[in-house]
């Protein structure tokens, strides 16, 4: 596990997961001067146990101990024309033991699409998965309503609220569609570069976690 926190501030905090190294290198980097309290991103490594593990280790401790918590990084889209590129806001993250809604879709949707503009902004579940998904699986889970899968979003989420209550929410990046297969994570087919998507899309992050802390009518 690897935690790095910004500046604190006096609003709640902001917890933002992922797995990989070039995920958390893009996190760190783009614009955070829409913040509003402290932000701490989390590289959590690879897989379910992985991410369970860190994210209850990092909400175990003061002062993320009610932090809103986004999961994101890269994915694999699962329906026809997508692309890499894409971008994925979860309503909701599916594992083998049930699904976890995430807080204010439609408001993140708006955000995401006004911080990346001209990249496609995909919603629905977000399933998770213990393997790298390929093939008829990929056709399976999108059959079952699925429009995207990764390893530690559900995971991330489903402990996130073991832990208490709080916001959750899910973005993702897509790197390989049915049509658009990875080769490898830096090489994204098109020219399109994941690692800036993810970068661009943080104020987005930022945008839903201020609405959080406005009084609610």
């Amino acid at each position: 596990m690897d935690r790095s926190p910004e500046p604190s501030g006096s609003a709640a905090p902001l917890l933002i997961a992922c797995a990989l190294g070039i995920e958390k290198l893009a996190l760190r980097t783009g614009d955070r001067s829409g913040a509003r309290g402290p932000v701490t991103v989390l590289r959590s490594g690879m897989g379910p146990h992985s991410a369970e593990r860190a994210v209850l280790e990092a909400l175990g401790e003061e002062p993320l101990r009610d932090a809103a918590v986004v999961a994101s990084g890269f994915c694999a889209g699962l329906a026809p024309g997508m692309h890499p590129g894409d971008l994925v806001v979860a309503e909701e993250t599916r594992h083998a033991d049930g699904s976890t809604i995430c807080t204010d879709t439609e408001l993140l949707v708006k955000a995401v699409t006004r911080a990346v503009p001209g990249h496609r902004v995909h919603t629905g579940p977000l399933t998770g998965s213990d393997h790298v998904v390929r093939g008829h699986e990929r056709a399976e889970l999108h059959a079952g309503g699925a429009i995207a899968v990764d390893m530690e979003s559900a995971a991330t989420l489903r402990s996130a609220l073991s832990a208490g209550p709080r916001p959750v929410a899910a973005v993702r990046v897509v790197v390989d569609a049915p049509e658009h297969e990875l080769v490898r994570i830096g090489t994204v087919r098109g020219g399109i570069s994941a690692f800036r998507v993810l970068r661009a899309v943080l104020p987005a992050f930022f945008e839903w976690h201020r609405s959080l802390l406005l009084p609610r009518r």
